[in-house]
């Protein structure tokens, strides 16, 4: 597993309390938003905007506030205008970052991604500095007590799955962001029920990192998950094992 997703399984588990929902509620209104102002409001016709709408609904968002993003990203409320942006970086130990967000003001964002970086010893890069070490897929991840790992690598395989891990409590499904729909399809009609999905960015390679290093990445990845500019970051970073069990 890439560090990337072992941060994502970190905040599975700890949940969602009162205040870290709103913030992650103020970054789905934005992905909905922008989904449907790129693709239209009808999500059974735009995947990424049905993929924000089950992700909303998974965490609980009530369902006037789904509605009125969408609403917002089709025009027909007024609401903010979003730009999608990235920032691609280093952490400490120099592991690569690659950092997603939607804002209605780049310079306030680059600027605050910027602190964070220095703050914990890390540094901006320029652009293409480090995007070429992930790849682009779609992820599914699924509760390994409920099913056998044989039925869910013949459901994930074939409905167009590229392969799936068992990664000891759960069972993560990878796909081509081409093939994330009929996956997601493939799956459910085959009774499997799917804990978490995303089209995300996973290392080619991972690189070690241990101690303070890692003590500091994962606060740096702590800071910069609460700002509301920032939708997503992904790492090369392979975390030491004892670090991630204190943070989980």
């Amino acid at each position: 597993m890439a560090g990337h997703n072992k941060w994502s399984k970190i905040k599975r588990k700890k949940g969602v309390n009162d205040a870290k929902r709103g913030a992650l509620f103020t970054k789905l209104i934005r992905e909905i938003t922008v989904a449907a102002r790129d693709g239209g409001g009808d999500p059974e016709y735009n995947a990424r905007l049905r993929l924000a709408v089950d992700t909303s609904k998974a965490n609980s968002m009530p369902a006037e506030n789904i509605e009125r993003a969408i609403k917002k990203g089709t025009g027909e409320l007024e609401g903010v205008n979003y730009e999608e942006t990235s920032y691609e970086g280093y952490g400490p130990g120099g592991v690569a970052l690659f950092i997603e967000c939607l804002t209605d003001n780049t310079n306030r964002t680059v600027a605050d991604v910027r602190h964070g970086l220095t703050k914990f010893d890390g540094s901006l890069g320029t652009d293409g500095s480090v995007a070429w070490q992930f790849d682009r897929k779609g992820v599914f991840t699924i509760d390994a007590s409920r099913y056998s790992e044989d039925s869910v690598f013949e459901a994930a395989i074939d409905a167009g799955a590229e392969d799936v891990a068992d990664d000891g409590d759960e069972f993560v499904v990878t796909a081509e962001p081409a093939d994330f729909m009929s996956v997601r399809k493939g799956l459910k009609e085959a009774g499997i029920e799917i804990a978490s999905a995303e089209l995300t960015r996973i290392a080619k390679n991972e690189m070690a990192i241990t101690g303070k290093d890692a003590v500091k990445l994962l606060k740096l990845l702590h800071w910069l998950d609460d700002l509301d500019d920032v939708q997503k970051v992904h790492s090369n970073a392979n975390i030491d094992e004892a670090v991630l069990a204190e943070a989980m």
